[in-house]
């Protein structure tokens, strides 16, 4: 059931110049986190193509007055962000201009990859990035005031660019969770280049043939990333559910009994989003179709090139929405909005549970 505080959400990503955001698809949503400010000189930077998107959005607000836009700053290979965070003026001036760049906005969203380790080796990173990005988070929260949003969009995989990863190690959870209005937790990317092995981007559960090491399958699934967020401090109705609207693909070393799964990966296979999959793989009789029992997860298995795509369908989104609203999580948002086909068959999916 949708109340005030349900979060239905989908990033909206500023760089995409194929796809325009509908007013059935913003029907569907609460929330849009325009995707991304990116960080010069210690300073958050719109997209060039931010007037055109911004139009668009205060169009879909009018036809959808509930619809709250959210500017997002970060993302994947961002840098900047622990300079940003190193001293207290740094702070006081990007959340400044942060709140400059932010007026035609609803809040901000901080999608900082990541504090302290786990992200790409060449962004700037530093210890002190786990305590600084508490204090720029409360930074933000003053300047912002109690009406305006403040988010963040939080990892959940085990392994990221420098191998085991634990979210704790790059931020202070609990404190986090206090200062914050909800969390986006990214409940995929479980399964990417950085495992040695096929696997899924977002299972739901933990299967126990996977060769992951235990105490990192312990959490590198759906329903275990939720688990240890709330172990560690973050209350459940400040967790919004993440599900990709994209999939992984690889390329492996053999079949072996299923069908490319946990199979040793050999190099990356793009398998872009749900629309290209669905597009160009599952019409293609070449390719088979697979569902794991626990993972909750269909894939596609190409015998011809040993190709291994991992990917969610309308019933899986739907089984991780209904999961989330069950649990008693704040709601669901995906990773991306342009990711859907043109009936906004996963969109639909996504927000199905928590329709009246």
């Amino acid at each position: 059931m949708i109340t005030e505080r349900t979060v239905l959400g989908a990033y909206f990503h500023g760089t995409d110049e194929a796809y325009r955001v509908d007013a059935r698809a913003a029907g569907l949503l609460t929330h849009v986190f325009y995707a991304f400010a990116t960080i010069e000189d210690g300073q958050p930077v719109l997209p060039s193509r931010a007037p055109e998107h911004l139009a668009t959005l205060a169009e879909l607000k009018r036809a959808n007055p509930r619809l709250r836009v959210v500017l997002s700053v970060g993302g994947w290979g961002a840098d900047g962000f622990s300079d940003a965070a190193l001293t207290p003026g740094s702070r006081a001036a990007f959340a400044a201009r942060c709140l400059d760049l932010a007026v035609d906005f609803d809040g901000l969203d901080l999608d900082w990859e990541f504090p302290v380790a786990g992200g790409p080796a060449e962004v700037v990173h530093r210890p002190e990035d786990r305590a600084n990005l508490t204090l720029l988070a409360r930074e933000l929260r003053r300047e912002l005031g109690p009406d305006r949003l403040l988010t963040a969009a939080l990892p959940a995989g085990r392994l990221q660019a420098a191998g085991p990863y634990d979210p704790a190690d790059s931020y202070e959870l609990a404190a986090l969770a206090e200062v914050l209005d909800f969390v986006n937790l990214m409940t995929y990317d479980f399964g990417t280049g950085f495992s040695p092995v096929a696997t899924f981007n977002a299972p739901l559960a933990e299967v126990a043939q996977d060769p992951l090491a235990p105490e990192l399958r312990r959490w590198n699934h759906v329903t275990g990333a939720v688990e240890y967020f709330e172990s560690h401090g973050v209350p459940r109705d400040k967790l919004v559910l993440g599900v990709p609207f994209y999939g992984r693909g690889f390329h492996v070393a053999a079949a072996g009994e299923q069908a490319g799964l946990y199979q040793p990966q050999v190099g990356d296979y793009y398998a872009g989003d749900w629309r290209d999959i669905r597009r160009d793989l599952l019409a293609d009789p070449a390719w088979q179709v697979h569902r794991h029992p626990v993972a909750r997860s269909p894939w596609l298995f190409h015998p011809g090139t040993q190709t291994f795509v991992s990917y969610e369908d309308a019933d899986s989104i739907q089984e991780r929405s209904a999961y989330a609203a069950r649990a008693g999580l704040r709601g669901a948002f995906t990773w991306h909005l342009a990711g859907d086909d043109d009936e906004n068959t996963l969109l639909a999916a996504m927000t199905r549970p928590f329709q009246p």
